[in-house]
C-alpha cells in the first residue's frame, strides 16, 4: 500500500511536468504575509524567516472536523497528539510547533494575542503540565488564512514565541454568504460526524464591512479498545472524546473621519465527554459489581476579541487596541463512586472548574521611509497585560477522602483566585542598504508583577542575491513567562502508578507540602533560536526553500515526577493530608536543545484552459537533547525528572514528517490528495521505552460544482487505515499509544454540501 501511494505520488508530478511544457505563461501566485515584520505585508517568499500560509478555501477543503487535525495534515512542523484518557488533555487539546511544548508557540488571532486556556493539562501525555491555545474554538469557517511563523519572535510578540507564532487571519468580507453541512463516521461505525456552518458578509458604510459566522460541530466518541483480558469484555474507550462545539465570530471595520474602527470577537460553547481508565469490579463492588468505567463531563465556555482604531498623524501609522479572552471550564464526572463513602457514594460529581482573563491595551506606531538608502521601517509599542486565575472547587463529595474515581474533585489546600500584570516596550527596525538586502533588528523590555523583568533581542537578514536566490538568517534571544496557572494549580487525581492507581496531588510552588520537597519560586523560560535558509524561485510558479535552526532553552518549567516514599509520606501526615499518597509541583526542570531542518517545494501550474495543478512537498525533522537536569534541593534522591517524564517532553512526538499536498481544478471538478508520513517516536505507555515506528497516511477529497450555488464534496481521511504500533504488553484492551501525531481512529469517510449565496 506504501509503494502505490509514492508510485501515485510520483505520477502526479509527471502529470505535472507534461502540463507544464504545455502551460501558458500565467503571473506568479503568492499570499502576502504579515506576521514576522511590522513592515509592508510581503510574499512568504521574501521573509526573512520562514513562514508558512494556508488559506482558508484549503483547509476547510478538506474533511476533517476542527482545524487542528488539518493543520496536522498540511503543516509538517505542527503536532497535534490526541489524548483519549486523560480527562483534561482529551478535552482540551494542544498542539505544537518543532517538537517543543505547546505552551512554546504563540497564537494571535488578526496579529492580536490570543488567550489560554483555563486547563492546565496535568495528565501523563505530550504536552503534560502546559497551557495551551485551544485552536479549535475558532470557527475554520472564519479563517481567510493561517501564517505560520517558525522562528523565535519573542523580541517582536512576546512571551511563549519561542517555537514560532501562529496568526490567524479572519474573513473581511463585505458581500456574499456561504452555508454547508457535512456527515461522516469511521469505518467501524463510530466518529459519527455532522457540522453545519454558515457565514454573510455585510457591507458597511462605503468602504466597510462585517462578517459574521457561525458554526455548530458535532462528534461521537470513536473506540479503537479491544476486549479487557481481565473481565473478558471492551471495558475502555480508547478515541476521540463525544463532542459538541457551538462556535461565533465576527469581523468589522467602518472607516471614521482621519481613522479606521476595527474590532472582531470569537465565541465557542463546548460540551465533551471523555473516559479515563476501567475500574475493576474490585474498586467499587457494592455500587459497581462488574467494575465501571467513569466519563468525564466537560462544559466550556470560551470568549476572546478585540476592539481599536488606527489611523495616521505627522506620517505615522498609530494603532490603539484593547484585546479581551476568557475561558471557562468545568468538570463534572458520572458513571463513578467516591471509595471512602461506601455504598452511600453517589455515582455523579460536580468536580469544580477553572477560570482564566486576559486584557491586553496596545499602542503601536509604524512609518515607512522610502527615502533611506532603499527604504526602511521603524516601529515601537508600549503594551499592558492583565491576567487572572481562578479555581472553582469541587462538591465535597466528589474530592473528600479518596475523590471520585476518574476525576476527584478540584480541592485546592487554599483559595486560588490569583492575577498578575505586564508591561513590555518595544522597537522594530528594518532598513535595506541596498535593492534586494534587508536587516531587521527588534528589542523588548517587559516587567511582570510576580517574577520581574526581561529583555530579549532579534537580528535578521534577507539577501536576494539574484531574481532566482535568495538567503536568510535570524539569531534572537526569548523567554516564555511561568503561567499563572502553573505557579498557583493545585489539586488531587488519580494516576496510574506502576499499574496501580493512586491519588496523586498537585501543589501550587508556594505550598508549604511542595516546599518541603523541594519547590521554589518558578523562573521563566530563557532562550536563544539562530537559523539560517535558502530560497529558490527559480521560475514562476515555483519556490523551494530549505532552512537549518537550533533553539537552546534554560530553565524548562514542566510538571515534576510523582514524588513518593517515606519522607514524602511523612510530609503529607504531618500536613494531615490523607487523600493523596504521591506528591508534584512545577519547577525549571532542566535546559534543553533542540536542532533541526525544513524544506518544502511548492509548484502551481495551470492546465488546458480552465485547471490547475498545485503541488507541495514539505519536510521537517528536529531533535531534542536534555542538557542537564535540576537535583531537587531538598531530597536530592529524588528525581524531579524521571525518564518517562524525560521522554514525554522529549521524544514523544515524531522526530521527522513529511507531507505532499497535490490539488487539481479541472472546470467544475477538483481533486486533493495529501499524504503524510509521521516519524518515528518514543513513549512510555508501560514504563519501558518503546519506539514506534513511522506511519504513512492519504486522504482524499473530490469536489463537483453542480451549479453557480451548490457544490458537492466526499472524501474518505486514512484511506490506508493506517494505526499506530501496538503498545507491547498492553493487558487492559487499549493497544495503541495516546503519543505520536496519527491518532487510532482508523479510516473515515464524509460527505459535504456547500452553497454560495
Amino acid at each position: 500500500m506504501r509503494r502505490n501511494i509514492l508510485c501515485g505520488a510520483a505520477g502526479l508530478a509527471l502529470m505535472a511536468g507534461q502540463a507544464w511544457a504545455e502551460a501558458p505563461p500565467v503571473e506568479e501566485l503568492g499570499e502576502l504575509v504579515v506576521v514576522g515584520s511590522r513592515g509592508a505585508p510581503r510574499l512568504a517568499t521574501e521573509t526573512s524567516s520562514p513562514v508558512d500560509v494556508f488559506t482558508g478555501e484549503e483547509l476547510a477543503a478538506r474533511g476533517f472536523n476542527d482545524l487542528s487535525k488539518v493543520m496536522q495534515f498540511v503543516s509538517p512542523s505542527f503536532n497535534f497528539p490526541r489524548s483519549a484518557t486523560g480527562p483534561s488533555a482529551a478535552n482540551t487539546r494542544s498542539a505544537s510547533l518543532r517538537g517543543l511544548s505547546p505552551d512554546q508557540v504563540l497564537v494571535l488571532v488578526n496579529g492580536r494575542r490570543r488567550h489560554s486556556s483555563s486547563v492546565l493539562n496535568f495528565n501523563n501525555n505530550v504536552g503534560r503540565g502546559t497551557v495551551p491555545i485551544d485552536f479549535n474554538t475558532i470557527p475554520a469557517s472564519a479563517i481567510a488564512r493561517v501564517e505560520v511563523l517558525r522562528d523565535g519572535a519573542a523580541a517582536q510578540y512576546g512571551s511563549d514565541a519561542i517555537a514560532g507564532v501562529i496568526n490567524i487571519v479572519l474573513r473581511d468580507d463585505a458581500e456574499g454568504g456561504l452555508g454547508t453541512f457535512q456527515i461522516g463516521a469511521t469505518e467501524d461505525g463510530d466518529g459519527e460526524t455532522a457540522i453545519g456552518t454558515a457565514r454573510q458578509g455585510f457591507k458597511l458604510g462605503e468602504d466597510g464591512f462585517l462578517t459574521l459566522a457561525a458554526e455548530a460541530r458535532y462528534r461521537n466518541f470513536t473506540n479503537s479498545a479491544r476486549v479487557d483480558p481481565r473481565v473478558g469484555r471492551v471495558t475502555q474507550r480508547h478515541g476521540d472524546p463525544e463532542s459538541l462545539d457551538l462556535n461565533l465570530a465576527a469581523n468589522a471595520e467602518v472607516p471614521l473621519p482621519g481613522a479606521t474602527l476595527y474590532g472582531f470577537a470569537t465565541f465557542d460553547r463546548r460540551y465533551s465527554e471523555s473516559a479515563p481508565l476501567f475500574r475493576l469490579p474490585n474498586v467499587a463492588p457494592a455500587l459497581y459489581p462488574l467494575g465501571f468505567l467513569p466519563l468525564v463531563e466537560f462544559d466550556m465556555i470560551d470568549f476572546g476579541g478585540a476592539v481599536g482604531v488606527r489611523g495616521e498623524a505627522a506620517g505615522w501609522s498609530w494603532d490603539l487596541s484593547d484585546t479581551v479572552g476568557f475561558n471557562r471550564g468545568d468538570f463534572a464526572v458520572s458513571n463513578s463512586a467516591n471509595t471512602s463513602l461506601g455504598a452511600a457514594s453517589p455515582r455523579r460529581f460536580e468536580s469544580g472548574g477553572t477560570r482564566y482573563g486576559q486584557n491586553l491595551v496596545n499602542l503601536t506606531v509604524n512609518r515607512r521611509f522610502e527615502d533611506v538608502l532603499a527604504g526602511a521601517n521603524l516601529a515601537a509599542g508600549l503594551e499592558h497585560r492583565f491576567e487572572s486565575f481562578k479555581i472553582v472547587p469541587g462538591e465535597p463529595a466528589s474530592y473528600q477522602g479518596a475523590g471520585a474515581q476518574g476525576f476527584p474533585g478540584y480541592n485546592p489546600p487554599s483559595p486560588v483566585n490569583v492575577d498578575r500584570t505586564a508591561y513590555s516596550a518595544f522597537i522594530d527596525g528594518e532598513i535595506s542598504p541596498v535593492k534586494g538586502l534587508d536587516l531587521g533588528l527588534a528589542a523588548r523590555f517587559e516587567n511582570y508583577s510576580d517574577f520581574g523583568d526581561r529583555t530579549t533581542g532579534k537580528a535578521s537578514l534577507f539577501w536576494r542575491t539574484n531574481d532566482w536566490l535568495a538567503v536568510r538568517a535570524t539569531a534572537s534571544t526569548g523567554f516564555r513567562a511561568p503561567a499563572l496557572q502553573q505557579q498557583h494549580f493545585a489539586t488531587v487525581t488519580s494516576q496510574l502508578s506502576a499499574g496501580q492507581l493512586v491519588n496523586v496531588g498537585t501543589f501550587a510552588v508556594s505550598d508549604p507540602v511542595a516546599r518541603a520537597l523541594g519547590a521554589s519560586d518558578l523562573k521563566p523560560e530563557k532562550s536563544r533560536n539562530i537559523s539560517a535558509g535558502v530560497v529558490l524561485t527559480p521560475i514562476p510558479r515555483l519556490s523551494f526553500t530549505a532552512d537549518v535552526f537550533r533553539i537552546e532553552i534554560d530553565d524548562r518549567i514542566a510538571l515534576s515526577e510523582s514524588l513518593s516514599g517515606p519522607a514524602v509520606t511523612a510530609i503529607l501526615a504531618a500536613r494531615g493530608i490523607t487523600n493523596a499518597s504521591q506528591v508534584r509541583f512545577f519547577t525549571n526542570a532542566a535546559d534543553t536543545r533542540t536542532e533541526g531542518w525544513e524544506a518544502a517545494v511548492n509548484w502551481s501550474t495551470p492546465i488546458a484552459t480552465d485547471g490547475r495543478l498545485t503541488l507541495t512537498l514539505a519536510y521537517a525533522a528536529y531533535d531534542n537533547d536534555v542538557k542537564s537536569l535540576a537535583v531537587n534541593p531538598v531530597l536530592p534522591a529524588l528525581a524531579l525528572l524521571g525518564p518517562t517524564s524525560i521522554g514525554v517532553l522529549t521524544d514523544a512526538q515524531p522526530r521527522n514528517k513529511v507531507t505532499l499536498n497535490a490539488g487539481l481544478d479541472m472546470g467544475r471538478w477538483s481533486l486533493l490528495a495529501d499524504v503524510v508520513r509521521f516519524g518515528k517516536y518514543r513513549s512510555s505507555p508501560l514504563g519501558p521505552t518503546q519506539v514506534f515506528g513511522d506511519e504513512i497516511t492519504l486522504d482524499l477529497t473530490a469536489s463537483v460544482e453542480i451549479n453557480k450555488t451548490l457544490s458537492l464534496h466526499a472524501g474518505v481521511i486514512n484511506a490506508t487505515d493506517e494505526y499506530p504500533d501496538e503498545v507491547v504488553g498492553s493487558n487492559d484492551g487499549r493497544p495503541y499509544t495516546e503519543a505520536g501525531g496519527l491518532g487510532v481512529d482508523g479510516r473515515e469517510y464524509f460527505v459535504r454540501v456547500s452553497a454560495r449565496f
